[in-house]
């Protein structure tokens, strides 16, 4: 159990579904998400533990990336760089799109995707599908930056849900879809599957946007392809875009793009519309915007497809 470490000193290592170190105040946390390797974070204290009816979760503090968050042994988010995810997850589409109404965020529990959202003038309403409640109810309380009040926000409609329930029965349509689900395995699995995307794009209006986290691809190779695979058949125009979120170590993170408009948004007209989104951004710009969608040769060998 990493010897490496200069004293004896507890490690919290998560098996995916049960931590097989018992809590304690201080420590180290292994992320388990790759079998051959991992990351390590520092533990100066241990804020939250429990295993709610989907998730093992965890809430501790690390001197350098503030309060992150941990779902059955991986790194969902950090205080420190969430808002390089949060604001390509949101601000592409949505600038892309540039007249967004009504915006569908499928998990998103910590709460940044809808703060995010809430910050663009022409969103009318938000609906935010979780499958669980505690992670809305931990995040509130123990990560309240992240979502800095978006959850009192009244144009939010929380819904309770399994999200792939949601989509296949609503009869709600939506200008923007953003799904941003855990990895898929145990109960995100069903979120990128063929059926599931199919049911998202039946949700969407006719010049509506999906988009998606699809992991790291230098790492993660078959969730990407897979994706892709499986966005394919129900829209016109499928890619991915990418971002270096440091927590999400192997080089880029990938986001899934799905489409039937092609759209074709210049840099001059991005600077236009974000001076109508409040607040000034951490990460995105308008420039890293259209640079996004340049992917890199390893990724575009794991598909065949038009960059954006």
């Amino acid at each position: 159990m990493y010897t490496k470490f200069a004293k004896m000193i507890p490690v919290f290592i998560a098996s995916g579904t049960l931590f097989a170190a018992e809590p304690a105040e201080t420590g180290w946390y292994q992320e388990t998400l790759y079998p051959e390797w991992g990351q390590t974070f520092s533990i100066d204290k241990m804020i939250h533990q429990e295993k709610s009816d989907f998730w093992d979760l965890a809430i501790f503090e690390n001197s350098f990336y503030g309060r992150v968050l941990a779902i059955d042994g991986n790194i969902q988010t950090t205080e420190r760089d969430e808002a390089v995810y949060h604001e390509m997850m949101v601000h592409v589409p949505l600038l892309t799109h540039g007249n967004a109404a009504s915006v569908l965020v499928i998990g998103g529990g910590d709460g940044g995707i809808i703060r995010e959202v809430l910050r663009h003038d022409t969103v009318k309403k938000v609906t935010m599908v979780e499958i669980d409640r505690s992670v809305i109810d931990l995040s509130k309380k123990y990560l309240p930056t992240l979502s800095n009040g978006a959850f009192e926000d009244p144009r939010l409609n929380l819904v309770i849900q399994d999200a792939a329930k949601f989509v296949k029965e609503t009869e709600e349509k939506f200008d923007v879809i953003i799904s941003d689900g855990p990895d898929p395995e145990g109960p995100a699995l069903v979120l990128f599957t063929s059926e599931f995307y199919g049911d998202c794009h039946k949700c969407l209006n006719p010049k509506g946007i999906f988009v998606n986290q699809n992991g790291v691809p230098f790492l993660q190779t078959d969730e990407l392809k897979n994706s892709f695979d499986n966005r394919s058949p129900h829209f016109k125009n499928v890619s991915f875009y990418v971002a270096p979120v440091p927590t999400y170590v192997g080089g880029y993170m990938a986001f899934g793009w799905a489409s039937d408009k092609a759209y074709r948004v210049s840099e001059k007209t991005l600077q236009e519309r974000i001076k109508n989104v409040k607040g000034k951004m951490k990460y995105y710009t308008p420039a890293v915007h259209k640079g996004s969608f340049a992917l890199p040769q390893y990724i575009q060998d794991l598909f065949s497809t038009e960059s954006k």
